[in-house]
């Protein structure tokens, strides 16, 4: 079950419709390839991009590889809902907290060393903390290859 107690960030969308605290300069270039950074400081629940992708109504497709996404996030778990893109490759990816290998606060479908893989769409675990401290965080997503498409981070 959820840590609704101590979860302080909220569902959080990709596509320019519904994205809310994106904090990446110049804002989402719709529907239109763009190369983009992160900043290198994040505030809670604010997230961004890094690399080539373009963002649609609903999702943000990786049109390169070595694509990234940060959150800074305060809650046990964090999910984000995730596709192999259009041509259903698989896409390799690699997780960090605060900048490290998460260990033993990875999630179902990564191991220890953040590593997991993209099959089909459905939504991923990637952090379930098992420490007490479930205070603010930075995770990061880094994908190894491109075409994933990114929907929707949701927290427990």
């Amino acid at each position: 079950a959820a840590d609704s107690g101590d979860m302080r960030s909220p569902e959080t969308y990709i596509g320019y419709e519904r994205a809310r605290q994106f904090a990446s300069p110049g804002g989402a270039a719709v529907n239109h390839p763009k190369l983009y950074r992160t900043p290198s400081r994040l505030g809670l629940n604010d997230w961004g991009l890094t690399g080539e992708w373009s963002v649609g109504p609903q999702d943000a497709t990786l049109l390169a590889p070595a694509g990234r996404i940060a959150y800074r996030f305060h809650a046990r778990d964090l999910h984000l809902v995730l596709g192999p893109g259009t041509a259903g490759q698989p896409v390799r990816f690699r997780v960090t907290l605060d900048g490290r290998a998460p260990g033993a606060d990875h999630g179902a479908d990564i191991d220890t060393q953040g590593a997991g893989v993209v099959h089909e769409h459905r939504l991923y675990q990637l952090i379930r903390q098992s420490r007490d401290d479930t205070g603010e965080h930075t995770f990061e997503i880094e994908f190894l290859d491109p075409g994933v498409q990114a929907y929707a981070f949701t927290f427990g």
